[in-house]
């Protein structure tokens, strides 16, 4: 703190106020002795001073401790109210003897009114001094108190009446005064007497409230009773006048006891505040000298009556009457001492037995240690927790028992707890390995506070604590299946490396790797299999990064690593070297895994991220994402390095699937259909539904590329029921036109499954728009593995009861369509278009055709080609065997007035068969060749 800062800081401001107004103090009694010192320059001014001075600083005395008791002094205010009523005693006192001496310019008479009130001065004083004292808890600490107070008062009157005041009254009566002048003679001294010891007594039983206060009070009063002592005496009395130096004594007194309630308070920090630091190492000088206090007391008694004697003077009755009190209560109160220390004995033993059986018994273990380090004491618990006996530790150094890892940072952490003010901080709390009796290191939570100028540990044993804290940061860190990090450990390893020294080191890369066919594998042989197998996976992993990489699984079948960089500079020579790596880990990851009696294979996509200036871990990330889902989309099984153009993907793949929603909920979808023609005849069979986006031009695209882009298989959902509806719909209102015709919807076989409205009421859906039996097909579009066949037959099965037919589509492509033929119920194969577009060009193809619609001959189902595009198609399917055709050799998809139109003309022309008239293909949207192509999306 700068110098300007400590002295406008509030602590300065009050010690200074406190020191101007000492010196003020200090100044004022020091000009009234110099005054009374020189006489004060006339007679006049010296009795005006004398008299009228003290009342008016007896008087301020009495105004300052009222204030105060008004302000609030707590339970001391009646002290301070005494003490303001014992000042105004005084101060009119001196007010009626200034009467006599100033204003009448007599003497005063004895006895006066002054008198009176000046006797008043010491009652309201001794009670106050009463109630500034520690109130005992006992009756007997109740008469201790009062013969502690009659042991000073005797002794005091003892010598007193052995020096002065056994010749007071004598000389009283010598002189022919009467009895109240000799009994007002005694009553200063003996009232001064009870005073002095009040105030003796007081000193070494004051209360800890307010101290500096209580200090200054009991100041200003011994002051004064000084002054009335000397007064008193018969040498002084005869020559005293008002204005003398005696004066100085009672007016410092006033003006202290008038400064006693604020001054103090000021200077060191309020009423209650603290004690000060020196009050706790003068305790036990002022405990002595309490206890030493009756034996001091006669011991002055018996001086009083020995100087009697030495003077060879009868030794009065007075003194041998007290000097028997004395005696006598001194031996009370020894007796009373005597049973109060055997009955603190007994109590003590009582609680120092207690106390060590606590200690003892506690579980935790407590040590004493000297302010060297060397430990004094350490409680039995010691052997059940450390493993140690007590004795083998005691006398031991601290240091000894710690590790020495943990042993600097506790040595740091006891400076400072020591260093540091008692009351700010009385204990602090350290947590170290300790060793055990066995050699291991416990780890053990310490309570420690200071003692005698060492220390003092409570200890226990957290060992058990530590470990299970450990082990549930590690769960919390850590894969339960793999233990390896977990995406949260993961995370933090990234900003970590990012953060860290080669924060700009461009080697740094993230991998992200996805195990292609894990969910068959779950499927097939079981989760529990699958589990095996990511355990499996996760260790080969771990041990093909190197040790200062990090392999993680953030969930599901997805893993990743960390590969930190090694501050090449070459960037394509480092993206060549992770680029083996991600190699060499989906090598190692597409390696057979041995589970149980099987042998599992899957594959890995792994996509790399490299780190870039100020990018952030979840952008790193995210980087890496989309990199393995473009390794996914390539083919799986290999490894694919970012580039920006993924992000703009991303981009455009949501910008298009919130196209589709629009288009969906704008009602933007129009239903087309394509004929299927019979290749012996040209008769129209059947029409395929085929769904078109709308666009805001009003020209109309396929929705599949949209489709794929979005990835929502709500959307997808979406759009299937509504192009289900719309063909049902169509088609009922076409047979009452007059145009019988079935119509195929395609749909693929979760969609079958699917209990939601329209899929779960296909009957209610026919039964709503009448639609004839036999007039729709459904053609299953592919064989989802996820899919259950039993679920599939049964579905198909009920839906065939209802007259609809049944086709499998893209026969020929799917991995399971020889079982789909085996198990479900099918009326019609229709051929993939890939088997269609090379039968002419591919003998290899033709064969397969060929043997395909041998089998559908066989089993006796009628067959569909699509994509028949070439006159030259037709013929070579016709040749194989296969009944229909669909594409542009026929006509491309129709609108609902054109499909009218074909279908009252009721054939198209067939490539090698004589047609009697010419049919109109009729017009169609220019389309790419084939029923299913797509036509171009418009730029987003």
């Amino acid at each position: 703190m700068s110098a300007l800062a400590a002295l406008l800081s509030p602590r300065s401001a009050s010690g200074s106020a406190g020191m101007r107004s000492r010196l003020l103090l200090g100044a004022v009694c020091a000009g009234y002795s110099v005054g009374a010192a020189v006489g004060w320059g006339s007679p006049r001014l010296a009795l005006v001073m004398g008299d009228f001075g003290l009342a008016v600083a007896a008087l301020i005395a009495a105004v300052s401790c009222f204030l105060y008791a008004r302000a609030g002094a707590g339970r001391m205010r009646p002290a301070w109210l005494l003490f303001s009523l014992s000042s105004l005693m005084a101060a009119c006192g001196n007010a009626v003897w200034g009467w006599y001496e100033v204003v009448r310019g007599v003497p005063v008479p004895t006895p006066s009114l002054a008198d009176l009130f000046f006797l008043c001065f010491a009652p309201p004083a001794i009670v106050g001094l009463l109630v500034l004292a520690k109130r005992p808890v006992t009756r007997a600490g109740w008469v201790c108190l009062a013969l502690d107070a009659w042991l000073i008062g005797g002794s005091l009157l003892t010598l007193a009446w052995s020096l002065a005041l056994a010749h007071t009254a004598p000389m009283a009566g010598l002189q022919g005064a009467s009895v109240a002048p000799a009994a007002l003679s005694l009553a200063y001294p003996l009232l001064d007497i009870v005073l002095v010891s009040m105030v003796l007594a007081l000193h070494f039983r004051r209360s800890g409230v307010n101290r500096s206060a209580v200090n200054t009070a009991i100041a200003a009063l011994a002051l004064t009773v000084l002054s009335d002592a000397v007064f008193t005496s018969p040498l002084l009395r005869s020559t005293y006048h008002s204005g003398d130096l005696l004066d100085a004594g009672w007016f410092a007194g006033s003006l202290l006891l008038a400064y006693a309630p604020w001054g103090p308070r000021n200077a060191a920090g309020g009423a209650d505040g603290p004690a000060l630091p020196g009050a706790t190492a003068s305790r036990p000088i002022a405990g002595s000298l309490a206890a030493l206090t009756p034996y001091l007391a006669a011991a002055v008694c018996t001086l009083g009556i020995l100087h009697s004697v030495v003077q060879g003077r009868r030794v009065d009755r007075v003194v041998v009457l007290t000097g028997c009190a004395v005696v006598l209560a001194l031996v009370v109160r020894q007796g009373i001492m005597l049973l109060d220390n055997i009955s603190l004995t007994q109590e003590l033993a009582q609680k120092e037995n207690h106390f060590r059986s606590l200690v003892q018994g506690s579980s935790d273990v407590i040590m004493i240690a000297a302010p060297d380090g060397t430990l004094r004491y350490v409680s039995p618990a010691a052997a059940g927790v450390y493993g140690r006996d007590a004795e083998d530790l005691v006398g031991s150094a601290l240091s000894s028992i710690i590790h020495p890892e943990d042993l600097g940072r506790v040595v740091h952490e006891l400076r400072r707890f020591l260093a540091a003010p008692p009351r700010e901080q009385p204990t602090t709390r350290i947590e170290c390995r300790f060793r055990s009796g066995d050699g291991d290191w416990l780890n053990v939570e310490s309570t420690v506070n200071r003692h005698q100028g060492g220390l003092l540990l409570n200890s226990r044993d957290v060992t058990e604590r530590v470990r299970l804290q450990a082990q549930l940061q590690h769960n919390a860190e850590h894969d339960p299946l793999t233990d390896l990090p977990n995406r949260a450990l993961f995370t933090a390893r990234v900003r970590q490396a990012l953060d860290g020294r080669r924060s700009c080191d461009p080697g740094t890369a993230v991998l992200f790797i996805d195990l292609d066919g894990f969910k068959a594998v779950n499927d097939t042989i079981g989760h529990q299999a699958g589990d095996e197998l990511l355990v499996q996976a996760g260790r080969r992993l771990q041990e093909s990064v190197r040790a200062g990489d990090t392999a993680a699984r953030l969930g599901g079948d997805e893993f990743a690593a960390l590969i930190i960089g090694d501050g090449a500079h070459d960037q394509g020579a480092r993206e060549y070297q992770v680029h083996e790596i991600a190699e060499r880990l989906r090598l190692t990851l597409s390696q057979p895994y041995r589970i149980g009696p099987s042998e599992v294979r899957v594959a890995a996509s792994i996509g790399v991220a490299f780190a870039e200036p100020a990018i952030s871990p979840t952008d790193l990330m995210r980087n890496a994402d989309l990199a393995m889902y473009r390794a996914k989309a390539g083919g799986k099984d290999r490894v694919e390095l970012y580039a920006p153009q993924m992000q703009a993907d991303v981009v455009r793949r949501s910008e298009l699937a919130a196209r589709l929603r629009t288009a969906l909920r704008e009602g933007e979808f129009a239903l087309l259909h394509q004929p299927v023609v019979h290749l012996a005849s040209g008769s129209v069979a059947a029409v395929a539904a085929q769904a078109r986006w709308r666009s805001a031009q009003g020209i109309l695209f396929t929705p599949a590329e949209f489709l794929r882009v979005a990835d929502d298989d709500d959307r997808t959902a979406e759009l299937g029921r509504w192009l289900l509806q719309e063909a049902v719909a169509q088609a009922a209102e076409r047979a009452r036109a007059g145009h019988p015709v079935s119509v195929s919807v395609r749909l693929s076989a979760a969609r079958l499954l699917d209990t939601a409205p329209p899929f779960g009421s296909i009957e209610a859906l026919l039964t709503r728009h009448g639609l004839p039996s036999g007039a729709l097909m459904i053609e299953v579009a592919d064989s989802d593995p996820r899919v259950s066949f039993d679920a599939l037959e049964q579905r198909l099965v009920a839906l065939r009861r209802l007259g609809v037919r049944i086709a499998l589509d893209g026969f020929g492509s799917g991995f399971a369509a020889i079982n789909a033929l085996r198990r479900l119920p099918i009326d019609v194969l229709k051929l993939d278009r890939n088997l269609v577009e090379g039968v002419v060009e591919s003998a290899r193809l033709h064969k397969i055709t060929s043997g395909l619609l041998r089998i559908a001959c066989d089993l006796g189902l009628q067959s569909v080609a699509d994509g028949v595009d070439i006159p030259e198609q037709v013929l070579a399917l016709r040749a194989m065997g296969c009944t229909h055709g669909q594409g542009m050799a026929f006509s491309g998809p129709l609108d609902e007035y054109r499909l009218r139109r074909a279908l009252v003309r009721g054939e198209f022309p067939v490539p090698g068969v004589p047609s009697p008239r010419p049919v109109m293909a009729g017009g169609s949207i220019p389309l790419l060749a084939g029923s299913h192509a797509e036509t171009p999306v418009p730029p987003t």
